[in-house]
C-alpha cells in the first residue's frame, strides 16, 4: 500500500472527528443550559404485546419493562424524554408457521424476545399534572427463543424500530404512564415468505429522582 495514499485517506477522517465531537459537545452544553427542568428516574411496568403475521396467533401476551428515564424540560409545558429500557415480548406461534416454514419448525411453542429499547420522545404539558408524549423509539435484541427453528439460527432481526404515542400523570415525583407503541419495520429475518411486525401496550410506574 502507498503510504501517502495511506495518510491523504486518513487525513480528512481526522478533520472529520474533530467538528464532529465538538458539535455534538456544543448540542449537549446548549441542551443544558436552555432546559428548565432536569429530572432523572427509574420505572417499570407491564407490556401487552403481539407479533403481527401469519405465523403468529395475533393475541396479546403480557410481558415486562424496566428501566431509566430522563426529563429535559425546556419550559413549562415543551420538554423531551429520552430513556433505556428492558422490554420484553412475548408470543405463540400458530398452525400456520408449520405450513409457511415446514422445513425449519419443530414443535410449536411460545416465542419471548428481550429487547432494549431507547425511546426519545417529544413530552407536551398542557397543566402541570399531565403530558402527552410522541417519538421513536429503536430497540436492539438481546436474546431470543434460539429452539424456534431446529437449525438454531436466527429468526428474527437485530433491530425494531416503532413509534411510541401515550400520556403520563404527574403526581409530584411520581410518574404513571400509559403508551402504545407499533413497529415500523419487519422483524422477520428469516426471509419474506411472511411480514412479522409488533405492537402493543405498556403501562409503567415510575420515580424521579
Amino acid at each position: 500500500m502507498n503510504p501517502y495514499h495511506t495518510a491523504i485517506t486518513k487525513a480528512p477522517v481526522k478533520k472529520f472527528i474533530k467538528p464532529l465531537s465538538l458539535f455534538l459537545f456544543a448540542i449537549t452544553i446548549s441542551t443544558f443550559t436552555f432546559a428548565q427542568g432536569f429530572h432523572v428516574g427509574l420505572k417499570g411496568g407491564v407490556n401487552m404485546y403481539k407479533i403481527e403475521g401469519k405465523s403468529f396467533n395475533e393475541e396479546f401476551k403480557h410481558s415486562y419493562n424496566a428501566g431509566l428515564f430522563t426529563e429535559i424540560n425546556f419550559s413549562p409545558k415543551v420538554g423531551i424524554q429520552p430513556e433505556i429500557l428492558w422490554n420484553q415480548a412475548q408470543t405463540r406461534t400458530s398452525t400456520r408457521f408449520k405450513d409457511i416454514y415446514n422445513d425449519g419448525i419443530g414443535e410449536l411453542k411460545g416465542v419471548t424476545l428481550n429487547y432494549l429499547s431507547i425511546p426519545l420522545l417529544l413530552n407536551l404539558s398542557p397543566s402541570k399534572f399531565v403530558t402527552f408524549q410522541a417519538g421513536p423509539q429503536f430497540g436492539v435484541l438481546i436474546n431470543q427463543d434460539k429452539s424456534l427453528l431446529q437449525n438454531g439460527g436466527d429468526a428474527f432481526k437485530k433491530g425494531d424500530f416503532s413509534m411510541v404515542g401515550g400520556a403520563q400523570l404527574k403526581l409530584s415525583a411520581i410518574r404513571i404512564t400509559g403508551r402504545y407503541v407499533v413497529g415500523l419495520n419487519n422483524i422477520n429475518d428469516i426471509d419474506n415468505k411472511d411480514e412479522w411486525k409488533s405492537q402493543g401496550f405498556q403501562v409503567s410506574l415510575g420515580l424521579a429522582l
